[in-house]
């Protein structure tokens, strides 16, 4: 957690970059979004400069700039978030903004097991108990299976006027496939190689966009534009292709 006024002020699906001196900095989506000034980002282990955000303390030095590129956009009416492991995230912020707007909101969250689902209680207070479906490949938490197949359920039980999507990008692929298939607008928060963030050097284009300033949330309008590589690849350091 860290306070900053201008995040205070963030739309849920902006990111900071935050920057460890003499490590690298990295972007990351804000997890928390006030109240007062204090924000906070959640972090995976994968990496050196996320090993770093690890070991910190309280009171050691880091950088943030920022908010960044553009978030999701809340709908009227009944919407589905869908999350996939640490995507959830990116939704958080949106449970909550939703929540103060007076939404109607249903919730479906997967990962591979218990373990990588995370901020749970957070969740249950946002949406309730009722409104929060689980889904784990192994079964140590809720149904046993993907994310995906309950959202597939969930969408055919009842209409929905949005959807909102952040994980792995081949999970938000069949969502997207999915609310397509029904008529429902997606919105989904995409991850691409983020260095300069302010749309200069193109390492995270994905089609014509830019993602640290067109997205990194895109609609469906431009996701249909994408399609070649929207959950088909991602590209590493030096722009070649990394095929999901």
């Amino acid at each position: 957690m860290f306070r900053d006024r201008r995040c205070a002020h963030a739309s849920p699906g902006q990111y900071v970059m935050l920057w460890l001196p003499g490590v690298d900095e990295v972007p990351m989506s804000l997890s928390s979004i006030g109240p007062g000034v204090l924000c906070g980002v959640s972090v995976e282990r994968v990496g050196e400069a996320t090993t770093v955000i690890h070991q910190l303390k309280e009171g050691d030095l880091v950088g943030v700039r920022g908010p960044f590129g553009k978030g999701f956009t809340p709908s009227k009416g009944k919407v589905l978030l869908v999350a996939g492991g640490t995507g959830l995230a990116s939704l958080l912020p949106l449970a909550e903004r939703f929540k103060a707007l007076g939404g109607n909101v249903l919730m479906a969250c997967g990962g591979k097991t218990r373990s990588v689902l995370f901020g749970l209680e957070r969740l249950r207070s946002l949406v309730g108990s009722e409104s929060l479906v689980l889904a784990t490949e192994d079964g140590s938490v809720g149904v046993k299976g993907l994310v995906t197949e309950v959202a597939a359920r969930i969408l055919d039980e009842s209409g929905f006027e949005a959807v909102y999507t952040c994980g792995p990008e081949p999970m938000m692929r069949v969502v997207f496939e999915l609310a397509e298939r029904r008529g429902v607008p997606t919105q989904a928060c995409l991850e691409r190689m983020v260095k300069c963030s302010l749309g200069l050097c193109g390492s995270c284009m994905i089609g014509r966009f830019r993602l640290c300033k067109d997205g990194p949330v895109l609609s469906s309008v431009q996701l249909r534009e994408v399609l070649d590589e929207f959950g088909v690849f991602t590209r590493g350091f030096d722009g070649s292709p990394i095929w999901y």
